[in-house]
């Protein structure tokens, strides 16, 4: 078996998913995991398959004909190449509220990143503030801790960081 992690991309409509799903099993794959959104009028997913080596080649030369077809832009990279965490980490939940404003992401992973912080998932979005309050941009992600890493470092990088954003932070262990 071959791993593959696919980036699709395309105009939202009706039957991407479908399109994409019926390649992978007319190659005898296997849908693993998928993270699949709708971003400004375009359908954007990632998409983890296995495909039996015997049918890789085939799978692969498929994937341009989603294009044509559906209208699908679909890239795939072997998997495999990324390095396990190395022994134990701690798993934190993150949750931040506040005005949207420029350049808060880059700010909150930048913390993250001077405590040794790993982000496995991410998403954030906006909305508007009630009664005309302007916008809010909201983030949820999950972090994991090297063994060892403080949680209260990282908890103090990221209140700095609220402080400065003005934005309500909840840094708290996975349900």
């Amino acid at each position: 078996m071959t791993t593959y992690v696919l980036t699709a991309i395309g105009d939202d409509r009706p039957g991407l998913v479908a399109a994409l799903a019926a390649a992978v099993d007319e190659h005898g794959g296997n849908w693993v995991d998928s993270q699949l959104a709708l971003l400004a009028g375009k359908f954007a997913g990632i998409v983890q398959v296995d495909v039996p080596d015997e049918h890789s080649a085939a799978f692969l030369d498929a994937l341009p004909g989603l294009a044509e077809g559906v209208g699908l832009e679909v890239e795939a990279t072997a998997g495999g190449g990324g390095s396990a965490p190395a022994g134990p980490s701690r798993e934190l939940r993150l949750h931040l509220l506040g005005q949207d404003r420029t350049g808060m992401v880059r700010e909150v992973t930048s913390a993250l990143r001077s405590q040794g912080a790993t982000i496995d998932a991410l998403r954030s979005w906006t909305r508007e503030a009630p009664e005309g309050g302007g916008m809010l941009f909201e983030a949820e992600a999950e972090l994991r801790l090297p063994a060892g890493t403080d949680e209260s470092g990282v908890r103090e990088a990221l209140e700095t960081i609220a402080a400065e954003l003005m934005v309500d932070l909840e840094l708290d262990a996975p349900a």
